[in-house]
């Protein structure tokens, strides 16, 4: 009677031992079986989160690898002022710009230089002999004008909101082309004049001639090419001329424009924040940038009463084309007009660049 209780007994106390000493839960003691086959699931779940942050690992390393392609610096293209040198040194108002005149409308008086015989190329400042031969041309301003693939920008491939098949009238993209510099406005222009583009572009150097700028050159209408070319001496004549007419002074000092274009309607901008600013009294103005000409400004404008023209061409930063503007009206204001009068070279070069 004693061995069969003793015996069931020491089985069990035998099977415990043994799943204990394995690891195995108590509660599996009674299906050993699925107890080890539970054992081995855990081993393989074990083994495929390696995998899988083996994996994860190296997408992280070739993702980052990626990025440091990717972000990699690119160094940027120098200006055509850059590479002749024309910013070496310093002049007495301490202008970013490298090419500078400022002279008295009335009197034609220079009071202040600074390479201003460098001939570089002039960006958007194009633009204003692009709107000096459409006004003078008399043509309809109500007269539609459709954008076409011609009107696309191969040369520095950027970017604009007129897309192919917009259609304007020529008052309406005049006012774009001088007030937001639109490329495909000024193109169109140039396009759709009676000749074709040829002519026009043949105009506005004759125009250029007739007003004495010998220093000047045009290919296109935009200033999206490089060889668009003049010298702040000949943009001040420019100036002088375009301030003449009332369509150019009031369409490029205007603050803002609404076109409509489809369903659509677009606010434009003017790009030189200074009209909006009320310390500034502008009756003209033009931005230009390319990289081969830097940031440039031309404007005519009214400081402690007189009229001034200032151009500035090839400054180095984004705003300082403005602040260069700035400096100068606070030094006008703040010297006597016999005091006003500064004929600088930022070095000694005063250079043609081709």
């Amino acid at each position: 009677m004693s061995k069969q209780i003793f015996n069931p007994a020491l089985k069990i106390v035998s099977i415990l031992a043994l799943f204990f000493a394995f690891g195995v839960p108590a509660a599996d003691a009674a299906t050993g079986k699925q107890a080890i086959v539970k054992k081995s699931h855990v081993t393989k779940t074990t083994a495929s989160k390696k995998v899988v942050a083996t994996r994860k690992s190296v997408r992280f390393a070739a993702s980052t690898k990626r990025k440091t392609i990717i972000y990699a610096a690119v160094p940027p293209k120098p200006s055509f002022g850059q590479i002749a040198g024309l910013h070496i040194g310093q002049d007495a108002l301490d202008l970013k710009s490298s090419v500078a005149l400022v002279i008295d409308q009335d009197t034609r008086e220079v009071l202040f230089s600074k390479n201003d015989r460098a001939v570089l190329p002039i960006a958007s400042l194009t633009k204003l002999m692009t709107g000096v031969i459409i006004s003078g041309a008399k043509l309809p301003m109500d007269e539609m004008i459709t954008v076409t693939q011609d009107d696309v920008d191969t040369e520095k491939h950027s970017s604009s909101r007129l897309r192919v098949g917009t259609t304007l009238t020529r008052g309406e993209m005049l006012h774009l082309a001088l007030m937001s510099s639109e490329n495909r406005a000024a193109h169109a222009l140039g396009r759709t004049y009676p000749g074709g583009m040829t002519t026009f572009v043949s105009l506005m150097n004759a125009k250029a001639k007739m007003l004495g700028m010998t220093g000047t050159s045009y290919v296109e209408p935009t200033g999206l090419s490089s060889l668009n070319q003049s010298s702040a001496q000949d943009l001040a004549t420019l100036v002088n001329a375009a301030h003449g007419d009332p369509t150019l002074r009031e369409l490029s000092t205007s603050a803002g424009y609404q076109v409509a274009v489809g369903n659509r309607t677009l606010q434009y901008n003017n790009t030189n924040r200074l009209v909006k600013n009320p310390e500034w009294e502008i009756g003209l103005q033009k931005t230009g940038y390319i990289t081969e000409a830097g940031q440039c400004l031309v404007m005519q404008t009214k400081i402690a009463g007189r009229k001034l023209i200032m151009v500035f061409l090839d400054s180095a930063g984004k705003l300082s084309r403005l602040g260069d503007a700035e400096r100068v009206r606070r030094w006008v204001e703040s010297n006597p007009v016999a005091d006003q009068k500064l004929n600088l070279t930022a070095s000694a070069k005063l250079a043609t660049v081709n």
